[in-house]
């Protein structure tokens, strides 16, 4: 079997690119000027950036910025090409079997409804998605190859033993879910992170192929989450991989991946404490907690209402809040919805449920040890009131801030000093989660832009937001009044 892109896919990636130089030409004037004003040193952005960062971040946030935007469909499609695989990277596609009883579905619904109320959604008037067999890559590193090199025209299960072989920690796995808004990319954008995440924690990441939005809005990405996490922990019959133990998981997602990695939690964490088993392929499984969690730039608050979102501009990329707000795509198969509604991921009535705002979420104690990084980008507020919210309910977070850093700068900026310094911390993290977990403690460094000069700080003091303040926001970002309740005494 080949692992080169097929013919309709080498088509559209060829398509996109053109695409994309054409897009490009209109910018050069601007590029030029960004590298004029950075080789003689006079803008603010140069005094931290090197200059590939520089050009590459102004770029992104013209070709974003865009007031004609595209429709849906044809944007969510130039981010689902397979660009194919090569190189030091084991990729072995699996997917899960539809277990012959709705248990999983039956328990996520009971979470979604416990967590809901009148204020936030989720009586019995929301989408109840199909069980569906989900997609995932198993990735390792592949060492001792060429950078062009194929990847075998074996099966899928002898590339997963070939990649286990090269495993240093056989144990250690990543439940990962890239990022991409809910509705773009897929795990074939985000395999160069997973092959060195695999690299630095000598284990494998199992990338997960989750429904897109508009088409599958909440909850279809968490139930796939969960029916993923599920088919780690019990694999269905025919698997190709043996059962991993939770206490060798940890979950790792960027931006909305960031997101549904904090979903899935917050579901295992509200089955438990309802003490509710799932019945999964004839037998009743237990709901553990994994290892540790990992977030890079963490998107929580769909409302986008914290003040970073106008604050960071300019060391961001990702588009104004009332831009994305305004913008208006053409319509086409996909969206708008019929019935129409604001958001691509979720609908109206439960934008402020905790699994879709995960900023908004009452209680994080009792979750497993937990990672998070941002730069100076528009998420930043959140993060950092996530931070916090997470050591107040005494979960120990290790928070990580990188000076001059955009959104999800390890993805999009490879070759950046900052993203090296990134993944190690990263997976850093991992491996103490899954074999000292008593080691990790509460602490929130800052790492330098150029330098990676690191001082350390105080977790407690990283946000002026208390929870009554994070629920006005989001209310009157939206347009609604803050109930009573919202803003009692007890918050």
């Amino acid at each position: 079997m080949s692992t080169e892109p097929p013919k309709d896919n080498a088509a559209q990636l060829a398509k996109a690119r053109t695409g994309l130089l054409w897009a490009l030409l209109p910018k050069l004037p601007m590029v030029a000027r960004v590298v004029i004003l950075h080789i003689l040193g006079v803008s603010e952005t140069a005094r931290y950036l090197d200059l590939r960062t520089d050009v590459t971040l102004s770029v992104m946030r013209a070709m974003l910025s865009t007031p004609r935007p595209r429709p849906v469909s044809k944007t969510q499609a130039m981010t689902l090409v397979d660009p194919g695989i090569k190189g030091r990277i084991w990729v072995s596609t699996v997917a899960s079997q539809v277990p012959p009883e709705t248990g999983i579905r039956d328990a996520l619904v009971q979470v979604i409804r416990a967590l809901g109320d009148e204020e936030k959604g989720a009586g019995d008037d929301f989408r109840i998605p199909d069980i569906v067999p989900v997609e995932a890559e198993w990735t390792g590193y592949r060492a001792g190859v060429a950078d062009d090199a194929p990847q075998p025209g074996i099966p899928e299960e002898q590339k997963y033993e070939e990649m286990m072989k090269e495993c240093r920690n056989k144990k250690t796995v990543m439940l990962y879910f890239h990022g991409g808004a809910y509705y773009l990319c897929d795990p074939s954008t985000h395999r160069p992170l997973a092959k060195r995440l695999a690299k630095k924690t000598g284990g494998r990441v199992y990338s997960v192929r989750y429904r897109l939005a508009p088409q599958h809005p909440f909850p279809s990405a968490v139930l796939d989450a969960l029916v993923s996490y599920f088919t780690l922990l019990y694999p269905p019959p025919g698997s190709i991989h043996e059962p991993v133990s939770p206490s060798d998981i940890v979950f790792g997602g960027d931006s909305a991946g960031g997101n549904l990695t904090l979903a899935l939690t917050q579901t295992l964490m509200q089955l438990r404490r309802q003490n509710i088993k799932v019945t999964w392929f004839g037998s009743e499984r237990s709901v553990p907690l994994p290892a540790g969690i990992t977030l890079n730039s963490p998107w929580l608050d769909l409302t986008n209402s914290f003040p970073s979102w106008t604050k960071n501009q300019k060391w961001d990329y990702l588009p104004a809040p009332q831009l994305l707000e305004e913008s208006k795509p053409p319509p086409d198969h996909i969206w708008p919805t019929d019935p129409p509604r604001k958001h691509l991921y979720v609908d109206d009535a439960l934008i402020l449920h905790p699994l879709v705002s995960a900023h908004l979420t009452q209680s994080w104690e009792g979750a497993p040890p937990t990672w998070v990084c941002c730069g100076w980008e528009c998420l930043a507020d959140e993060d950092k009131y996530l931070v916090s919210k997470f050591r107040a309910d005494g979960v120990p977070v290790v928070f990580e801030e990188y000076e001059a850093m955009p959104h999800v700068f390890a993805a999009i900026l490879p070759r950046a000093a900052e993203t090296e310094r990134c993944l190690e911390g990263w997976a850093r993290f991992v491996v103490a989660a899954t074999e000292d977990p008593d080691t990790i403690k509460s602490s929130y460094t800052y790492i330098k832009a150029k330098t990676l000069e690191e001082s350390e700080g105080d977790v407690g003091s990283l946000t002026p937001y208390k929870e009554k303040d994070v629920l006005r926001m989001a209310y009157e970002k939206l347009g609604r009044k803050a109930p009573t309740s919202l803003v009692s005494p007890k918050l």
